[in-house]
């Protein structure tokens, strides 16, 4: 028995000595749970809208500041044209717009009905039957609360349009959200064990006593990966127009473009993992395990951003593929121009700078 007593306390004493061990049984656990408590939820929270009030009367201003005061919306414009709704979701600033008709007050005093036009951003189509559906509902209840025990009651009719994606197809907003996904992961994960291999099976000495330069080196371990994602870029693109029906709307240069840059982010990470790495599954487990889950939920491909505690929201600033789901997004189904993406890609093109800066300076250090 005290042998076998002696043989846990060795075991204790080795996983406790494993630091990286001791956060797989102990940190992923809490970081899970906290991930998924609170990114894991299609629940409506401060989603950001739009109001353009030609009506601007008291009934119209009560019923905007109902849906404002609810918990689900927040309004962060106030239009004065119809024109500025398109340029406000082309630029990403709201998820939705409520447009007042003129005489909205009178309307309702002297026909006992009125129409309230709800727009949608259905690029996410599920987001935006959630946002219509609970605008709809808030309507009703303003309905209701203004009707009191009148024999004829007040009617608000609300008019619902999806832009982007009337079909309202699933697809406009799997595909983005795949493309960031499967670039990331495989070219991360690919590069990643790259370096590493070469130490675990002895050829590194034979790189070390080589003359080329270590900037080179690293270089010329991402460049079969590039040209392999861009044919997955292609392929990806084909099946996306051909066999799911989702049109670039964009300039598909332009798409192209800004995937070879995610690329290129994608690669630099690789290279830096691997020149960290310690062995094959080390940089494995690192790039498929501590990718994968910010990845899905906290690019905004599966769960809305918006709905996330602000300390999340933070973090998700360091996650390339919620810059690049933006950029794919947008160009893609909204078919904007580099004007409104020159920001997130200006984000990704300093991802790449710094981690293949870091990368390649990591790879000196192992040289010396």
């Amino acid at each position: 028995m005290k042998q076998f007593i002696a043989f846990v306390k060795k075991e204790f004493f080795h996983i406790w000595r494993d630091k990286k061990t001791t956060f797989i049984l102990l940190g992923m656990p809490v970081v899970q749970i906290v991930i998924f408590g609170f990114a894991l939820t299609n629940e409506v929270k401060n989603a950001k809208i739009a109001v353009l009030d030609n009506a601007k009367d008291a009934a119209a201003s009560s019923l905007i500041t109902q849906i404002d005061a609810s918990r689900y919306f927040e309004v962060s414009q106030h239009l004065v044209s119809y024109r500025e709704i398109e340029t406000a979701f082309r630029q990403g600033q709201i998820k939705m717009a409520v447009v007042l008709p003129l005489h909205f007050e009178e309307d309702l005093q002297r026909y006992n009905k009125a129409q309230v036009q709800l727009i949608a951003d259905a690029s996410d189509p599920n987001f935006a039957n959630t946002v219509t559906n609970y605008a709809s509902a808030i309507i009703m209840d303003y309905q209701r609360r203004i009707t009191n025990n009148r024999k004829l009651p007040y009617t608000i009719n609300a008019e619902v349009r999806m832009l982007y994606n009337p079909q309202m197809k699933g697809a406009y907003n799997f595909v983005p959200g795949v493309m960031a996904m499967v670039l990331l992961l495989v070219c991360t994960m690919m590069t990643a064990i790259t370096i590493v291999r070469e130490k675990e099976t002895g050829t590194m000495e034979v790189i070390l006593v080589s003359p080329m330069k270590p900037q080179l080196v690293v270089f010329a371990k991402a460049v079969p990966y590039l040209l392999l994602s861009v044919i997955n870029i292609a392929s990806i693109l084909l099946l996306s127009v051909f066999v799911l029906e989702v049109p670039i709307n964009g300039n598909i240069f332009l798409l192209v473009g800004e995937s070879i840059l995610f690329t290129l982010v994608s690669l630099s990470l690789g290279l830096l993992i691997s020149s960290a790495a310690g062995s094959q599954q080390t940089a494995m487990f690192i790039s498929l395990i501590g990718l994968f889950l910010p990845t899905v939920m906290l690019s905004g491909f599966m769960f809305p951003i918006e709905n996330m505690p602000l300390p999340l929201r933070i973090i998700s600033n360091i996650v390339p593929a919620k810059w690049y789901y933006i950029i794919v997004r947008s160009v893609m189904i909204k078919g904007v121009g580099l004007k409104d993406v020159w920001q997130e890609t200006l984000i990704l093109s300093g991802m790449m700078i710094f981690f293949l800066t870091v990368a390649v300076k990591r790879f000196k250090i192992r040289l010396a």
